[in-house]
């Protein structure tokens, strides 16, 4: 298994880059300074000059009212590769405009050579000091603008990342054919301290070191840096039509590097962040060109794979000599501050800058622990006979754990018998015994009536323990407030995740019917999107979420969203165990089914509701095993006077 962590086989490659995007997550990047700004091509520009592309005198305008706010230096995330349809002179015009200036134009890297650009590139000399061979990220051809344009450039970056998905990390130097060519950050920086050239320092394994001027940057061993993302931030952008217009301060991009790029809806590919943001592709390149001026870096040291291999050796000789000698309790506390300490190390460790991955070694020692404690428990098998007693009665304390349960549940038919302006009904399925799933309805006041689906991680006694207590806090944090949906989930998350030793979650959707107006204040926190049905209108999801499941993250900020029901319109709550039914072929019930018994069914009555979607849960399952409870609650808003 330690063999296994060090040769970091694929699967073991996306569960560390997930791990690491939970570290950025955890402790994002602090803007501490502000060096570079965005002019940004975005929907007020296009709005006032037009589609993209710009005639090339345009751009030409925008750059001379750039540059004379005398910016450190320019860099355009843009490519002139053709002739400008607009205007015979416009390349001319535009070259005109950045010759002699600090401007630097963007290389991108391509797998084929465009017969357009047969030549290498141009780029700054790059000093290198290595005794092995490099291995850069290397590109077989380019893209870049016209031969004229490019000609009057101060300089030539790189634009291109191999990223799929996420952008984690980014070249700082690759090989375009046999030309070294740094990134578009690099040479902005390298153009605006005016250094003749950049050098590349090899210190052994993954440590690469990159010279700018008197500043160092350490890259992985093929020239890469991981980007430590900060938040997106609106003030980094400028619009390029107030610059255009002559409506900003030149003190704002004064001694600035000056990123110019589009952000236009539709004109591009907006680029994930490991913060699980979506921004443009041109702020990437500020980020990385604030991470270099505040010197924030992350480097996956040299070794790193074989030093996570060292601490599962470690955590797992101290369970091989402890677990058998134990009792399970105190094996399974062993097993917990164990994990406590590699999250505690991997946590430190991205504080000073080193990715560590702590997923391998943790989940390694979690399958040996499992297999310690399934070979000491292997020797009660000599006390079957007695073992078959214990779950005699374990079978009854279950049975009456799932009375209990049940009637922990209300009665909603019951409950608001006299009521006429609403109607509400549930049903609750328990896949075993007893289950995690949960629901509860009850009034705050005379005209208000709230009603909550739950699910508890995991399934058996457990879980259901969990779900009293989950249930109980719920309803009483809801009483003692206002009952308003976001704030009801948010203490919840504080009260129940207070004493969670098995570290068990719950999904829950809440929300508050207001009897007089229809009106729906609602928060979903990680459960299954709700259905809204109006008069009229065929039944649809809600699918946005308010935040992930209870117990997840720590004084997570809910917020609650708000419909408004139509006299006859209802909402319907649902578990997983609706959508993730399955029949005898493995296929899954899903929400389009769902939503087609919604359609198909034959009266808007929630117990009608309830009805049709059960029955069409239960012929699409056929003989199938139920695998998790089924839960739905169904309220239908009659009208502020009744039927």
């Amino acid at each position: 298994m330690c063999l296994l962590v060090g040769l970091e086989p694929p699967p073991l490659g996306a569960l560390r880059d997930a791990l690491f995007d939970t570290y950025q997550r955890l402790m994002p990047r602090n803007r501490l300074s502000a060096p570079a700004v965005i002019v940004a091509i975005d929907e007020r520009a296009l709005d006032a000059r037009g589609q993209w592309p710009w005639p090339r005198t345009v751009m030409a305008d925008l750059l001379r009212a750039i540059l004379a706010a005398q910016p450190a230096a320019v860099g355009i995330d843009l490519f002139f590769a053709e002739p400008d349809r607009a205007s015979p002179t416009g390349d001319a015009a535009l070259a005109e405009a950045i010759d002699g200036q600090k401007v630097v134009l963007g290389i991108a890297g391509l797998e084929y050579r465009d017969r357009r650009f047969p030549f290498p590139p141009a780029a700054a000399p790059v000093r290198i000091a290595a005794k092995r061979e490099l291995a850069l990220r290397r590109y077989d051809g380019q893209l870049q603008s016209r031969p004229e344009i490019s000609r009057a450039a101060a300089g030539r970056g790189l634009l291109s990342s191999d990223a799929k998905g996420v952008v984690r990390r980014v070249p700082l130097i690759a090989r375009i054919g046999q030309v070294l060519v740094p990134s578009l950050s690099v040479e902005m920086i390298r153009v605006a301290i005016d250094s003749p050239l950049l050098r590349l320092a090899d210190r052994g394994g993954e440590y690469l070191e990159l010279g700018i001027g008197k500043v160092n940057v350490p890259l992985q061993s093929d020239g890469s840096m991981y980007i430590y993302y900060g938040h997106e931030d609106a003030e980094r952008f400028i619009s390029a039509e107030k610059l255009l217009s002559g409506s900003v301060d030149p003190d704002v991009l004064r001694d600035k590097l000056v990123l110019v790029g589009i952000t236009g809806l539709g004109l591009l590919d907006y680029q994930v962040t490991s913060l699980g943001e979506r921004i443009p592709g041109v702020e990437v390149h500020a980020q990385l060109i604030e991470q270099i001026y505040d010197g924030n870096y992350l480097r996956r040291p040299t070794g790193a794979a074989w030093l996570e291999a060292l601490l599962l050796l470690a955590g797992g000789t101290l369970l091989v000599v402890w677990v058998p000698a134990v009792r399970p309790w105190v094996s399974a506390s062993l097993l917990v501050a164990v994990l406590a300490v590699l999250i505690a190390l991997g946590l430190a460790a991205f504080r000073a800058g080193y990715l560590i991955d702590v997923a391998g070694p943790s989940i390694g020692t979690a399958v040996l622990f499992a297999g310690l404690l399934a070979s000491t428990l292997a020797e009660a098998d000599q006390q079957r006979r007695l073992l078959r007693e214990a779950q005699a009665r374990v079978a009854g304390e279950l049975e009456a754990a799932r009375r209990i349960q049940m009637g922990l549940l209300p009665a909603p038919r019951e409950l608001f018998a006299h009521e006429r302006r609403f109607t509400l009904d549930a049903l609750l399925e328990p896949a075993r015994i007893v289950g995690g799933d949960f629901y509860d309805c009850f009034m705050l006041d005379e005209h208000r009536v709230f009603f909550l689906v739950g699910d508890v991680s995991g399934k058996g006694l457990a879980a259901s323990l969990f779900m009293a207590l989950a249930k109980s806090l719920l309803k009483s944090i809801a009483l003692r407030g206002d009952g308003e949906p976001a704030e009801v989930l948010h203490a919840a998350n504080a009260e129940i995740g207070r004493d969670n030793p098995e570290s068990l979650f719950v999904t829950v959707f809440a929300a508050v019917l207001d009897a007089r107006t229809g009106d729906v204040r609602y928060c979903n926190a990680g459960h299954e999107p709700p259905l809204l049905g109006q008069p009229g209108a065929a039944p649809e999801r809600l699918a946005e979420s308010a935040g992930p499941p209870l117990c997840v993250i720590v004084d997570y900020p809910y917020e609650s969203g708000e419909l408004a029901l139509r006299p006859g319109g209802w909402l319907c709550a649902v578990s997983d165990g609706v959508t993730e039914a399955m029949n005898q072929a493995n296929e899954l019930y899903g929400a389009k089914r769902l939503l087609a018994a919604l359609s198909a069914s034959r009266s808007s009555e929630p117990h009608a509701v309830i009805g049709d979607v059960r029955e069409d849960v239960r012929r699409f399952a056929g003989e199938a095993e139920q695998s998790d409870d089924v839960t739905l609650v169904c309220a239908r808003w009659n009208g502020a006077s009744g039927r």
